[in-house]
This record gives structure tokens, C-alpha cells and sequence, in this order.
């Protein structure tokens, strides 16, 4: 199927909702360790112009404000912008927060020095668009960073348990795939040289049931599915989601360590 016939405005109408249901930040504020590594795998420097595409409530957007970088984060999702500009005002750093798209994004070419996504623009339907909006905005000679869900890793098993439950559009290729370097080097070209690195994030809760209560409670796209399942489906779903965190539980005892797999990718846009 080709993009022409895929109905992207529809899908991502359909994303902002669930990404505005729920309260992903209680999700996000503990992922911040990704947006700290990734800042630092970018070489992000002081005075720096950096965008942080996809930033939900402004982790790699935050991260670099901390290192005196001119930092903007961008999302569709106004509620986690609101939750940003509350989140950089407790850190007394300087962030400007833009309302927009992933796919079209509010600024001239060759605005930044540096674009950076930890495990949000991967969730953009049009990746071949998403990924020329990152190229058009970075200067010749910046970086590009993103951070992914690996599809063999926990959320990789994660969404595809979401996806038995609610499959996702006809045509729409899977998020993980920002996770794999082929299709990057796919969806790039050589436009970008890459260094890539695996890396792990640990899921820590009090247990694999508690893992599953809080996303379906707080974790936007998660919350607004549950909330429309039957009440058997709703248990039934409760269930696989515990069990996807307790087949990767690392933990000694009856807590929930759960290392999660991700692509870190630190490209250098060529041209």
C-alpha cells in the first residue's frame, strides 16, 4: 500500500487523543535517564540550538536546557506541553515549548545544531516524512539523535500484545522499526552517517501487575483501549500486559526490574 493511500491526518487525530488521554507524564518523568544519556551521545554544548522533536512532557528538551543549550521542545499533545513548561520552571531552566507536528515542523531549514527524539518520533505514521522533517531542520554539520524501542525488546512485546487487542491502521509501519539501523539507514539514506549503540532502560515497579496498572492507567494510547474494552477482554488484557513485564523481570525478589530494549542512534547530517 502505498502513502497516497493511507489517511495519515485521520491516524494522527486518532494518536493525539490517546497520547491526550490518561496522563503520560506519570510514564515519561521516568524515562528521563534515556533523555540524559541521549543528550550526552549527542554532544549537546552550551549555547547550542536544539530542538526536541515528539517531547511529550520535555525530557531531552530539559536535558539540554540543563547544559545551557537554547533548547525547544515540540508535540501535538497541548496537555504534555503544559506539563513541560511546568517541569522547566521547577528546573528554573529556559525551555520554549511549540505545539506541532512531527511531520511538518514549524521551522526554517537548518534551524538547529542539533534534533533530538527519545522514543517519540518513532511514533509519527509517515516515517519517510518524519525523517526528512529532522534532516530539513538540522544545519549541515549537526546531529540528529534518536532514541527507539527495539521491536525484539519489552515494549516491542508490549505493543504487539496492544496490537492484538487493537491492530493498528492498514498500511501504518510499525513504530519499532525506528529501532532497527536498517531502517534507518532506510528511511535516511546518506544523508546521515550514524553510530549506533543497544542500550537497555530498566522498567522498575512494585511488580508486574503494578506495571500493568499504571499504563493502562496513565499511558495515553493504553488508557483510551482499556477504556473501551469488555470487561472480560479489559481482565484479559490486564493479565498479557503483566506477563509481557514478567517475562524480561530481572529482579531478585518479588519487585519488577524489567530491562527494556532501545536503539540509541547519533547520526551527522552530511548534506
Amino acid at each position: 500500500m502505498t502513502n497516497t493511500a493511507i489517511d495519515f491526518t485521520s491516524i494522527k487525530a486518532a494518536q493525539r487523543t490517546g497520547w491526550e488521554t490518561g496522563d503520560y507524564t506519570r510514564v515519561g518523568n521516568t524515562l528521563q535517564i534515556i533523555a540524559e544519556l541521549l543528550v550526552e551521545a549527542a554532544d549537546v554544548q552550551a549555547g547550542e540550538r536544539v530542538l526536541d522533536v515528539a517531547c511529550g512532557q520535555g525530557n531531552a528538551a530539559i536535558a539540554a536546557a540543563l547544559r545551557f543549550a537554547e533548547a525547544t521542545g515540540l508535540d501535538y499533545a497541548a496537555p504534555l506541553l503544559a506539563r513541560g513548561r511546568d517541569r522547566a520552571t521547577a528546573a528554573s531552566v529556559p525551555v520554549t515549548f511549540v505545539e506541532g507536528d512531527a511531520e511538518e515542523l514549524p521551522f526554517p531549514a537548518e534551524s538547529f545544531d542539533a534534533v533530538l527524539s527519545t522514543v517519540g518520533v518513532m511514533f509519527a505514521p509517515d516515517h519517510r516524512k518524519a525523517a526528512a522533517e529532522l534532516v530539513r531542520v538540522t544545519e549541515v554539520g549537526g546531529r540528529i539523535a534518536v532514541a527507539s524501542w527495539t521491536p525484539e525488546g519489552m515494549v516491542g512485546a508490549m505493543f504487539r500484545t496492544v496490537g492484538a487487542f487493537a491492530p493498528p491502521p492498514a498500511g501504518v509501519r510499525p513504530a519499532t522499526l525506528w529501532g532497527t539501523e536498517a531502517h534507518l539507514q532506510e528511511l535516511f539514506g546518506d544523508r546521515v552517517a550514524w553510530t549506533f549503540t543497544k542500550r537497555h532502560y530498566v522498567f522498575r515497579y512494585r511488580s508486574p501487575e503494578h506495571f500493568s496498572e499504571w499504563f493502562r492507567r496513565y499511558y495515553g494510547p493504553i488508557t483510551r483501549l482499556s477504556g473501551a474494552l469488555s470487561e472480560d477482554d479489559l481482565a484479559r488484557f490486564s493479565a498479557e500486559l503483566a506477563d509481557v513485564a514478567r517475562r524480561y523481570d530481572k529482579a531478585p525478589g518479588d519487585t519488577l526490574a524489567a530491562p527494556a530494549e532501545y536503539l540509541e542512534a547519533v547520526g551527522v547530517r552530511l548534506y
